[in-house]
């Protein structure tokens, strides 16, 4: 019968990529890794893992039991967290997903202001707009914008981010600054492809009434940082949130317009998964973050 110990060892080796760090992060020889590994593929009597002197690769056996495996790791890593929660000392690991604006913009700062007061954590904070899965991915915290449809996963509201048109003083010098949305057909906006309803499509409001109006423009992109350096360039406007172009409207680089009539407004989430309560660690970053995106809410 395989010993439970060499499947999360085995799902070790596949995600560290080698014997010599899992040997390294479980205190133990490489050999002793490798006898274990060879010690589950005789209890199974199949052979798990192609070994080269430089890589490691599944067979297509190994790839299934990984598979399997993987969640076998994670339940032993829920319980060991929520035995964790109990002690008022944190410690262990975070494994966390962040869009990239909310990472560049405040979460990097205070994910470290986190780890810098509780000295036994350690977080992986990685930056991406397109979604997770938490589960199969094995996050523990992912915060995301917009809405959420699914179910199975819990959401915390955060905070809202309010969304502004803005262009260059030079480039509305030379082209006009439009009074409504419906004058927008000539302006060169700047569409971001991560909106879910299409680069080009932008919200606005009416008596109350939000609706959109269909613009055109001959630059896009997935990062809001790109659309805001063409905007300092004066290649046209952008729609960026607030807290992405505060410091170049306070300056006076970038200037605001049809202000009473834009109507985005993103909500910010975290979210975890619905089948267990977060460790304690995971709620006391959830309100670390919400407390900075309040310290610096004039900023969105």
């Amino acid at each position: 019968m395989p010993q439970i110990d060499d499947l999360v060892l085995f799902t070790q080796v596949i995600e560290l990529g080698s014997f010599s760090k899992v040997a390294e992060a479980n205190k133990v020889t490489k050999s002793v890794v490798s006898k274990r590994i060879s010690r589950l593929e005789e209890d199974l009597g199949v052979q798990l893992i192609f070994r080269t002197t430089r890589k490691l690769t599944l067979t297509e056996a190994g790839e299934m039991l990984f598979y399997r495996a993987k969640g076998i790791a994670q339940t032993a890593k829920n319980a060991f967290d929520t035995v964790t929660s109990y002690s008022e000392t944190l410690a262990g690991h975070i494994k966390m997903s962040v869009p990239t604006i909310s990472g560049e913009l405040l979460l990097a700062r205070a994910v470290s202001e986190f780890c810098e007061k509780h000295p036994g954590l350690t977080v992986d904070m990685s930056m991406n707009n397109d979604f997770v899965d938490l589960v199969a991915d094995g996050y523990d915290l992912v915060i995301r914008t917009g809405h959420l449809e699914d179910s199975s996963l819990i959401a915390r509201h955060i905070f809202n981010s309010r969304w502004m048109i803005c262009a260059s003083p030079e480039y509305l010098a030379l082209q006009g600054e439009p009074q409504f949305p419906e004058q927008l057909a000539p302006y060169n906006c700047l569409g971001y492809t991560c909106q879910t309803s299409g680069a080009f499509n932008w919200l606005f409001t009416h008596d109350d009434a939000p609706y959109n109006v269909k613009v055109s423009g001959n630059f896009s992109s997935n990062n809001a940082v790109a659309l805001k350096q063409a905007a300092l360039a004066g290649k046209g406007l952008a729609y960026l949130p607030k807290c992405l172009v505060y410091n170049e409207l306070d300056s006076g680089k970038l200037v605001e317009v049809l202000s009473q009539q834009t109507a985005k407004v993103i909500g910010i989430y975290a979210v975890y998964p619905y089948t267990r309560k977060p460790a304690k660690k995971v709620q006391l970053l959830i309100e670390h973050i919400r407390a900075c995106y309040l310290d610096m809410k004039e900023n969105f």
